[in-house]
């Protein structure tokens, strides 16, 4: 019991942290008011990036460097289509995750001839994400097995939730950021641009997501595979839907997300159907969905009854 629940909580931090990252960059287009569901492609182009950057430079960090590179890129390549050019959020979104899809394929097959996945060639790997120890934490018996030996970007992203909730609520680029989104023209009337700020949203996102994708494919797993990120963009979406773009809030959500993904690991090894266990994640996603929605619904009417007694 000990190992399963030591295991258990273990690959929820793991499962969880490509989540968290990408949710947290999605906040920032949340509130700069861009629907960004395009962040499962982002996703994939910074993994297949990060993998194929440390495998030739044989430096992780290399492969984090570029692979957030690459997201920034995405990210003005989406604020381009969808700020400048004023195309369909929506659309661009889908265009993009359908896009990383057959890019990564295309170049997986292209430069190593491989199809399905890519873990290095013999005497030459995919250089991992270190494992960080944490001294005193990892000490303690069962809290340390799960919090005090992990890879470094799972720290790095509890971070990110602080920075993001002191960014967004805590300073003037963050009062500037959501009142793109809520507020452009009073943002104007003070000389500033909206465009501008929906741009840096954009970008920021796409940084994120692809630190995102880096974690996915060197420190999830060591290697690319096609489809890998396995619409975990859409569950960090769900998850900005269900915490209402609050950072802590949607950091919980995607905490759950990551539980119920590595406990339907984890009942696969006691004989239940991967087939049933793989669906959990994405069962709740659209559960949460719903209750988004029912909560939006009651919002709305509990505004509109009070404006009636008002009247």
């Amino acid at each position: 019991m000990y190992n399963f629940l030591v295991g258990l909580f273990q690959n929820t931090l793991r499962s969880a942290t490509p989540v968290v990252l990408a949710a947290m960059g999605g906040l920032f287009t949340e509130h700069a008011g861009l629907m960004n569901i395009g962040m499962d492609g982002m996703m994939l182009i910074g993994a297949f990036f990060a993998a194929v950057c440390s495998y030739f430079f044989a430096s992780a960090a290399m492969g984090v460097l570029v692979a957030v590179l690459i997201g920034i890129l995405i990210g003005l390549f989406f604020g381009l289509f969808v700020i400048h050019l004023k195309s369909d959020e929506f659309i661009i979104g889908v265009a993009l995750n359908i896009f990383a899809g057959a890019l990564t394929v295309f170049l997986l097959r292209t430069m190593f001839s491989v199809k399905g996945s890519f873990t290095g060639t013999a005497g030459r790997p995919v250089v991992a994400l270190p494992t960080v120890r944490i001294p005193l934490l990892a000490d303690i018996p069962f809290v340390g097995d799960i919090l005090g030996k992990n890879s470094i970007l799972t720290y790095v992203s509890w971070i990110v939730v602080i920075a993001a909730w002191a960014v967004i609520y805590k300073t003037p680029f963050g009062f500037r950021l959501r009142a793109s989104g809520e507020m452009p023209d009073s943002l104007k009337s003070l000389g500033m641009s909206p465009v501008l700020m929906k741009y840096a949203a954009s970008v920021i996102c796409g940084a994120l997501c692809g630190l995102a994708g880096a974690h996915l494919s060197l420190g999830y797993l060591t290697g690319f595979s096609e489809g890998m990120s396995a619409s975990r963009g859409f569950i960090a979406y769900a998850c900005i839907i269900f915490g209402v773009a609050n950072p802590p809030k949607v950091f919980l959500a995607v905490l759950l997300f990551g539980f119920l993904d590595a406990l339907g690991l984890r009942l696969q090894g006691v004989g239940i159907s991967s087939y049933l266990t793989s669906a959990i994640p994405y069962i709740a996603t659209v559960l949460v969905l719903i209750a988004g929605a029912l909560r939006e619904k009651a919002k709305q009417a509990k505004n509109r009854d009070l404006v009636h007694e008002v009247q």
